[in-house]
């Protein structure tokens, strides 16, 4: 009897972490550049007397999907898309070195060049800071490129150049505030080649349809085993009077 409370536990617990992947996923469909969190499971086998023949399984989100959302072209000047599987390298609230494929890029009231989100961006000598200017673009290579104010707009003159990283080979994770860091605390390698599309975005990889498919399913799944628990109660209190000795 208990492993079939088992069992329908450890369902409920995955569906339940499957839901909040799935809601994650939903409420950044619009963000630009997210990767979809990706829930998966694994078995959790228990030791101990009697207990060598019940697993466990845990579904919880241990990746992010990769793949690249739709580039769009935008005209604004600061936005940029990166091409292939690099990063824009971002510093993180706690001041250490983070990785995001956000590029809706904005020149904050103090001169930093940060992501839509307020992380500031990294450039050759540490964050990226645009002096006084009438214009600001980004060419392809990640070269940032004034007109400083009263300037001659034929020309611009460079004032840093956006880091990019490159994560082939190395094991890196998504964090709760949606920006990727390197296992074990280590940071990516600069890609001199990268390449960035200017004045466009790369929007979120979640397909809302599909991801409401999969909540569906994951509702109904948590639904079936709570039927089982219920079940298995009955089933319960049956054996237990089938066990009375009449008076």
């Amino acid at each position: 009897m208990d492993r079939l409370i088992y069992t329908s536990l450890t369902a409920m617990r995955g569906s339940q972490a499957r839901q909040t992947a799935i809601a994650n996923n939903l409420a950044n469909a619009q963000t630009p550049g997210f990767r979809a969190d990706m829930a998966e499971a694994q078995a959790l086998w228990l030791n101990g007397s009697g207990l060598d023949a019940r697993a466990m399984s845990s579904e919880e989100v241990l990746g992010a999907d990769m793949r690249a959302g739709t580039v769009t072209a935008t005209g604004r000047d600061l936005d940029i898309a990166v091409q292939g599987d690099a990063l824009l390298v971002v510093q993180a609230k706690d001041g250490t070195e983070a990785y995001t494929r956000r590029g809706d890029l904005q020149v904050s009231p103090s001169g930093l060049l940060t992501t839509g989100d307020g992380h500031p961006v990294q450039g050759g000598q540490g964050p990226v800071t645009i002096p006084p200017a009438d214009a600001v673009t980004i060419d392809v290579e990640g070269r940032v490129w004034i007109v400083p104010a009263g300037g001659d707009a034929e020309n611009p003159q460079e004032v840093d150049r956006i880091r990019l990283a490159t994560p082939t080979g190395s094991d890196i994770a998504k964090g709760l505030d949606g920006l990727f860091r390197v296992k074990g605390d280590g940071i990516l390698p600069d890609d001199p080649e990268a390449r960035l599309i200017t004045r466009s975005i790369e929007g979120s990889n979640v397909a809302a349809t599909t991801a409401l498919v999969d909540m569906i399913e994951a509702s109904r799944s948590w639904d079936t085993q709570l039927k089982l628990v219920s079940d298995a109660r009955d089933m319960d209190s049956a054996t237990a009077n089938l066990m009375q000795l009449p008076r």
